[in-house]
């Protein structure tokens, strides 16, 4: 099982970031897909989840309205749009799948800031 993520960036608040997670070693479509974040001193959170379907996305209460999961099956990757950036939205963002494996990917960081 493997993750890798890539996207993220310094951004100013009220901006934009697409990122992106590639997954492999184990079958993409049938899983269920989640973002999670860490933020410096802070436990990682779930962040987003999207059903192996795509037709059914869960979110956290912070990020509803602004972050998106999606996901494309026939490219075995799960995106998040974040729009409205805050600077509490910063964090390093990973993505994992269910059941989660603890493969986890080298994340990447995104940084709101102005």
């Amino acid at each position: 099982v493997q993750f890798v993520e890539s996207g993220g960036g310094l951004v100013q608040p009220g901006g934009s970031l697409r990122l992106s997670c590639a997954a492999s070693g184990f079958t993409f479509s049938s899983s269920f897909m989640m973002w999670y974040r860490q933020a410096p001193g802070k436990e990682r959170e779930l962040v987003a989840q999207i059903s192996h379907s795509g037709g059914t996305t869960v979110y956290r209460d912070s990020v509803k309205g602004r972050f998106t999961i999606t996901r494309d099956n026939a490219k075995n990757t799960v995106y998040l749009q974040m729009n409205s950036l805050k600077p509490e939205d910063t964090a390093v963002y990973y993505c994992n799948r269910a059941p989660i494996s603890t493969n986890w990917g080298q994340g990447t960081q995104v940084s709101v800031s102005s």
